[in-house]
């Protein structure tokens, strides 16, 4: 059978996991940067909720030489920051998903273009994952089919960046400005100074939105 995606399918071997995957606790998928690894954001599992299991999968591609790390989708070349291409990884990681994590409660923090990932994840299956945090990141341009079923259901969307990040074009920070709103009960923050990185405050804030998921996680629960 031939791959209908040019991206490959996610590598389980190449998993971080702070504990065994879980139905009883909720599980949180950390979405590395371009260029980086596995271990990028993991490192930021000590600075989240002990409630959740924390996953960080490694990225399918290779970036070009002398690049370091992986990536999601090129940013290079004729298709770079193709949203077809972004589509196909957030589609490679709920293939992943669906073998690691079958029945769980999802939520997805992504960095840069991991955000973008987790952002078009949420697009592609509205009612998997509980809600996402977008830090340096944006929303692929274009249409998806379940966009609508997305703005009805709004799920909870932290968004931080920098203002001195020069790394995502400002027409996808436009683009992005105009349609989280739209499309989820979006919060989050604009830190003075910050480059296209994370800072402690900015940490700080991504941590008391997730206690706040949490605790919609755990009214679900007893309601269900």
């Amino acid at each position: 059978m031939v791959d209908a995606f040019d991206t490959p399918a996610l590598d389980p071997a190449v998993v971080l996991w702070s504990a065994q995957s879980d139905a009883a606790r909720p599980l949180i998928v950390l979405l590395h940067g371009y260029g980086a690894d596995e271990r990028d954001l993991f490192s930021l599992a000590a600075y989240l909720p002990d409630a959740f299991v924390v996953a960080a999968p490694r990225a399918p591609l290779t970036p070009p030489w002398p690049a370091p790390g992986f990536s999601w989708y090129p940013i290079e070349g004729l298709d770079g920051r193709d949203p077809s291409r972004v589509t196909d990884a957030a589609r490679r990681l709920i293939e992943w998903l669906d073998a690691a994590a079958s029945g769980v409660r999802v939520g997805l923090l992504g960095f840069s273009q991991g955000a973008a990932v987790a952002l078009q994840a949420l697009r592609l299956e509205p009612q998997r994952f509980a809600f996402a945090v977008n830090l340096s990141g944006y929303a692929a341009p274009g249409d998806l089919p379940r966009d609508a079923e997305l703005a009805e259901r709004a799920p909870a969307v932290f968004w931080g960046r920098g203002t001195n990040d020069d790394v995502i074009p400002a027409t996808l920070v436009d683009h992005t400005t105009a349609w989280l709103p739209a499309h989820s009960d979006l919060s989050g923050r604009v830190y003075a100074g910050l480059t296209h990185s994370v800072s402690e405050q900015e940490l700080a804030d991504v941590r008391v939105f997730l206690e706040k998921q949490l605790e919609a996680l755990d009214s679900a629960a007893d309601l269900g």
